[in-house]
């Protein structure tokens, strides 16, 4: 029996949530089209014949404007200590960068196995994954390359079998039944702020957050009732998350519930409200107070 901890890094954007959700097989992780979706870590444990993996979704690396952004690369940074396997999750369908060279500086101090996961390879042609290879080999003694695509599952299945053949032996950490740490409260308020993600635009995304007021849990068949707001740094953002005549938090609402409600598999209530928080993002009171609801269950 093998078990052990693997941590998924990369640059924001990199495709690592996605690729979580399709190891494990369900959503633990939203995802959208906009950097530094991904704010904190996400554990994901897969059961296999001959091995339990723990996997750790971390929050893309980057250089840091806000204390949030510290805190979250500071996440990411320390969940590669102590694991036993790291996945440098690399975007093949751009360009590789000044931050492409720090992650293979980061990788190398690791003293652990690392693979490459070449990701969205469904978006480039093969003739241009070939180079992109050689440059990374030689860049850096990686254990195995394995190009990939969360969207469509190409070659996954081989990333994982990779990985579980790089795994220590032992015991399993979990219950076999185990599937992630994260509380349903956080799940609710990242679903919603998902939602915020698809739909607003510009610097929206990057200013908002979303914490869960209330959880009203009924007796079994009734209705859940959801209690959120949505955080803006400043009044200026508050018209467009509302929306004319609240159109566009209405739109959030209506989509987060049925996230909801296919995530948590029971019916809900939501209500949502917007309020601004002047700089949340830089308030560490602010920050600790989210981050303890979301240990909350």
């Amino acid at each position: 029996m093998r078990c052990g901890t693997i941590a998924l890094i990369g640059r924001p954007n990199a495709g690592k949530s996605t690729l979580l959700n399709r190891i494990v097989g369900q959503k633990l992780a939203i995802v959208s089209d906009k950097p530094q979706t991904t704010r904190t870590r996400i554990i994901g444990v897969k059961q296999y014949p001959d091995a339990q993996a723990v996997f750790v979704d971390t929050p893309g690396i980057h250089k840091p404007t806000h204390r949030l952004n510290v805190r979250m690369v500071d996440t990411a940074l320390e969940a590669m200590r102590g694991v036993d396997v790291v996945v440098l999750v690399v975007d093949a369908s751009v360009r590789p960068g000044p931050g492409d060279s720090y992650m293979l500086d980061l990788v190398g101090k690791t003293g652990v196995p690392t693979l490459l996961a070449l990701s969205k390879v469904d978006l480039v042609a093969k003739p241009r994954l070939l180079p992109l290879l050689e440059r990374y080999q030689m860049a850096h003694a990686f254990a195995d390359f394995v190009p990939v695509s969360a969207a469509d599952g190409t070659n996954v299945e081989a990333l994982e079998q990779a990985i579980i053949a790089r795994l220590p032996e032992g015991e399993p950490m979990f219950p076999p039944d185990y599937l992630t740490s994260q509380t349903e409260r956080f799940q609710v308020a990242e679903l919603v702020r998902e939602q915020v993600l698809r739909l607003t635009h510009d610097e929206l995304p990057f200013s908002t957050t979303v914490v869960v007021d209330a959880f009203e849990e009924g007796e079994p068949g009734e209705i859940t009732r959801l209690y959120c707001t949505i955080w803006v740094e400043r009044e200026s953002q508050k018209p467009i998350v509302v929306g004319k005549g609240g159109a566009m938090v209405k739109a959030i609402g209506t989509a987060a519930r049925v996230e909801l409600e296919r995530e948590l598999d029971r019916r809900i209530h939501l209500d949502l409200h917007v309020k601004v928080k002047a700089d949340w993002r830089d308030n560490e009171r602010l920050l600790d107070e989210i981050a303890t609801q979301n240990r909350e269950n």
